[in-house]
């Protein structure tokens, strides 16, 4: 056994192990923190501000990492209002912090807009946009054309844009395009800026400086150029951002800023010695060294406007020079315009649409009335944000320029756009700033704008539509600008626009603008910061523009344009207050203004401005807007329409034959047809058409009133039934607006129908199904839909095969595994194809449905359905075979189950009585026809003193 004094020794020997082994092992932990401290410290110590300020939408950025090396998040968050500022000039510069590390932002990603979680984003080198990656390439079908490209085409882009196209012609056009733009041999590689620069040398370097922490000296934006780094490729993306001066510090960082440094943080030249990845003769600073360099342009910044004073009484007046150009079929509304901004010492300048018939037909009456108004001979088809819009109001200001007219400024407008001020306090405005330009910037960081805006991207228009066909990169040497494509531009400037033979700036941006996606939002813009005229560039397009984005960019211009955009609502008369609120701003126009969405605000804007109507003025809140004229070449004829239109024409016949005693009216030719609304209710079409009255020889021309019937119904008020207010299958629906432009509800073998759903404000929200059914009693197809709490208006769009069944279909509302409100809904057999009467080889085929299953075929909610008869799908086929006047016999007994005959009345002063009982209303007499008296817009004559249109 052992003693005491052997454990002791023994208890201390181990004792002294374990100490030793614990020193040995703290030692080890010291240096590996040691180590891993260095690490971390040389590759990520340092926490940084982003500081964004809301005037230059700079972010301030600090990060040194490897490349290879992941990132410390800084702190603070990114919010900042997306939402368009009308403001000019807004100087508010509100500080705010990101939690976003600068490798992990997304360029796209701009203020005010969320960041997705886990996102991955690597910001690109300036000429990163130029290359494609391999998982974007693709194979073009060479069978598929009938010419070899120049090239070989692998972009993803350009291959789906070439096989998309429909014409040989537009594909080729596509192919070779996209090859001078891969062979570099599209856009120039470098334009001049000629805005004065204060004598600043581009690419000078100023010298190696002392860079801080908290404290940057270049502080305007900041990119991380991880392979391409250098003087010169951070020079040229500062300069395309605005800046005067560029930095390059740690390898790979490029700052830009608008502040000179200050002297007291130079440094010796040898503190800047890492080189550049883009070049390696070269020095892109150190460790917190920056070397800064000129970028050849001054400090910017735009204009003020003059305020108006006294001293503008003795200056001669400026004139004006409004260019309208017009699309659509809004002829009344474009009447009203021209009453608001008539003056005999302005001038009018119309472009109407090339396919517009009707609106340029019913104009050049004015022509002849008004010797200051002419309308443009040299007519394009314009689609949104297509290179055809420059080229018309290039073309427009050029004869504008030519013309015998002397005015002093263009402004530009649309049928959409209303005055909010008068005429009077606009032509002092512009007289105290003569020779300034009026132009909206964006009010964003330029390279988030070049991205957001599709500026990097090469688009092509053939076909009347934007083909985008591949990346590109933007010439270098000139600042990139742009924002609202509507402006207020002086004669000086116009008219070095129009002459661009002689000038590489103005040549060169029509080259690039040409192949560009929205180019009058920035080649009006990037030309004025880039002339001679920098100087009079004011912030402010004298517009206010109703955006709301959560409605306007639903990307409903997708099937004219590869992109998807954004535009803005039309004002209602909940938008009161911001139109008031234009008052003591320099705002002088206010856009959208649609009467058949909302006449009520233009009504209460005119008064506003002109004083209250007389008491006597007829039709002061109805509207009228044709959506067909015998006349029209272009746009193509819509046989659904014309099919309806003609069976309610025969159906205004019989019932007038049945309303008097041996009379007999019968159809002739449909000349017009007209929605018609009042306060803002759609009331119902008016069919114009010619008939021939037995005993009569000459025709007579009348005009009946019909309105569509609502047929929805609640089987069981329960759940989401107690609150539907309605219920109705059209189309044409326009997401922006939720407002359904079909408003006959005409629809045919070849429509789109989709369900517009209005419910009132409840407690509960609810999920909705929907079945969509056609005449044999088969289920189409089923859709779902949402229902919050709130008052709102639903869209749903069923996935049908066309053409379509023709007949009546039934589309029921499905909730908790019960039908408990349903509606029927017309898909009417066509009279016509491509505007000619059709054949019998035609109808039978058109009539007869898709070959194609429904893709609802096997869904168990057709046990809900009552189960298909034979005896339908045997009617069916009947029908189909239907021809001549059996085929119109079967068109009437269909629309006269969803229309109602309302009123007619005799177009002519002359001719009452059509024959024996039978006397109607002359249509001049009435208040819902379209002859009626519409003093609101209608052209009258010149007031001699004031120089405007009388307004009675």
């Amino acid at each position: 056994m052992a003693t005491a004094k052997e454990l002791d020794v023994r208890w201390i020997r181990r004792y002294r192990g374990f100490c030793i082994a614990g020193c040995v092992i703290c030692i080890f932990q010291v240096f590996l923190a040691y180590i891993f401290f260095t690490i971390y410290a040389d590759e990520g110590k340092h926490l940084e501000k982003y500081v964004i300020n809301k005037k230059s939408n700079f972010e301030l950025l600090d990060d040194r990492n490897d490349m290879e090396s992941s990132r410390r998040f800084k702190e603070a968050y990114l919010t900042m209002d997306d939402e368009e500022d009308d403001s000019p000039g807004n100087s508010n510069a509100v500080e705010k912090r990101l939690k976003i590390p600068p490798d992990k932002i997304d360029p796209k990603i701009g203020p005010g807009e969320k960041v997705p979680v886990k996102s991955k984003i690597d910001i690109q080198s300036p000429d990163a946009s130029n290359r494609v990656s391999a998982n974007k390439t693709s194979t073009l079908r060479l069978e598929e054309l009938d010419f070899v490209p120049m090239c070989e085409i692998t972009g993803k882009e350009a291959v789906s844009a070439i096989h998309r196209a429909k014409t040989q012609h537009c594909k080729q056009h596509l192919a070779n395009i996209t090859c001078l733009n891969l062979r570099e041999e599209l856009y120039p590689h470098r334009l001049p800026h000629l805005c004065p620069n204060g004598e600043k040398e581009a690419g000078k370097l100023l010298g190696c400086y002392k860079d801080e922490k908290a404290f940057r000296l270049l502080t305007g934006y900041y990119t991380n150029l991880k392979t391409t780094n250098s003087p010169q490729n951070c020079i040229n993306l500062c300069l395309q951002s605005g800046f005067p001066y560029a930095g390059v510090q740690y390898v790979n960082e490029c700052f830009c800023g608008t502040e000179e440094p200050v002297s007291t943080a130079r440094l010796p030249d040898s503190s800047c010695n890492m080189k550049c990845p883009g070049d390696p003769r070269e020095a892109c600073g150190g460790y917190y060294t920056v070397n800064i360099y000129q970028t050849g342009i001054a400090k910017f910044s735009p204009q003020p406007p003059n305020e108006v004073s006294s001293a503008v009484g003795g200056n001669r007046p400026v004139r004006i020079a409004f260019l309208l150009t017009l699309n659509g079929r809004a002829v009344r509304q474009v009447y009203r315009l021209l009453r608001a901004l008539f003056h005999k010492d302005h001038y009018f300048y119309i472009h109407v649409d090339s396919r517009q018939d009707y609106m340029f037909r019913e104009l050049l009456a004015l022509e002849m009335r008004l010797s200051n108004l002419r309308l443009s001979r040299r007519r394009h088809s314009t689609i949104w944000g297509g290179a055809s819009l420059l080229t018309m109001l290039l073309e427009s200001m050029s004869e504008l320029v030519q013309a015998d007219w002397h005015w002093d400024f263009i402004i530009n407008l649309s049928e959409s756009d209303f005055p909010v001020k008068t005429n009077t306090q606009l032509v002092e405005f512009l007289t105290a700033n003569r020779n300034h330009n009026f132009v909206k910037s964006h009010g964003r960081e330029v390279q988030r704008f070049i991205q957001k805006q599709g500026l990097d991207k090469t688009f092509v228009e053939c076909e009347a539509h934007m083909w985008r066909a591949g990346e590109r990169r933007l010439p270098w040497g000139v600042v990139i600008d742009g924002g609202s494509d509507w402006v207020a531009l002086s004669r000086p400037f116009v008219t070095y626009l129009t002459q661009p033979s002689s000038d590489q700036l103005i040549s060169g941006l029509l080259t690039l603008f040409k192949y560009t996606l929205l180019p009058a939002e920035s080649f009006f813009h990037t030309a004025l910061r880039n002339s001679e005229f920098c100087g009079s560039y004011v912030d402010n397009n004298l517009h206010v523009t109703n955006w709301k984005r959560r409605l306007g960019c639903k990307c409903q211009y997708k099937h004219v344009v590869d992109w998807c955009g954004c535009s803005p609502n039309n004002f209602k008369t909940e938008d009161w207050m911001r139109l008031q609120g234009t008052e003591p701003r320099s705002l002088f126009f206010a856009r959208k203004f649609e009467p058949i969405i909302n006449q009520e605000i233009i009504f209460q804007l005119e008064e506003w401005l002109y004083g209250p109507y007389p008491s006597n003025v007829s039709s002061l809140h109805s509207y009228w807007q044709s959506v067909y004229h015998y006349q029209d070449v272009s746009p193509q004829h819509d046989d659904t329409l014309g099919t309806v239109a003609s069976s309610l024409a025969r159906l205004a016949a019989r019932h007038l034959t049945n309303s008097a005693v041996h009379c007999a009216v019968s159809a002739g030719k449909v000349l017009e047809v007209t929605s018609y609304l009042h306060n803002d209710n759609y009331k119902g079409t008016l069919i114009k058409f010619s008939t021939q009255i037995k005993g009569r020889e000459e025709a007579v021309t009348l005009e009946t009133w019909f309105r569509p019937q609502n047929n929805f119904t609640v089987i069981h008020n329960i759940g989401p039934a107690q609150r539907l207010k309605s219920m109705v299958v059209s189309s044409e629906y326009d997401q922006k607006e939720q407002f359904s432009r079909n408003l006959l509800r005409a629809l045919g073998v070849f429509s789109e129908p989709s369900l517009s759903l209005q419910v009132i404000s409840g407690t509960e929200a609810h999920n909705l199904t929907f079945l969509w059914v056609d005449p044999t009693g088969n289920l189409a197809d089923v859709t779902e839909a949402f229902v919050d709490e709130t008052a709102s208006i639903s869209n749903v769009k069923p996935v049908l095969k066309t053409p379509l069944l023709p007949g009546v279909w039934y589309l029921k509302m499905v909730f908790n595994n019960r039908v408990i409100a349903q509606t029927d809904f017309l898909i009417s057999p066509l009279q016509f194809t491509a505007g000619f009467p059709i054949s019998q080889q035609q109808a039978k085929f058109q009539h007869s449905g898709s070959s194609q299953a429904y893709r609802a075929r096997d869904s168990p909610l057709k046990d809900l359905l009552e189960p298909p008869d034979s005896s339908q799908l045997s009617r069916a086929n009947a029908n189909s075979k239907r021809f001549g006047k059996d085929l119109l016999q079967w068109i009437d007994n269909l629309v006269l189950r969803f229309y109602t005959v309302v009123e007619s009345c005799v177009v002519s002063q002359t001719v009452l009585d059509l024959c024996q009982s039978l006397q109607l209303e002359p249509c001049s007499s009435t208040v819902w026809s379209s002859q009626a008296p519409d003093p609101k817009s209608t052209i009258t004559s010149i007031n001699k003193t004031t120089g405007q249109l009388n307004r009675w």
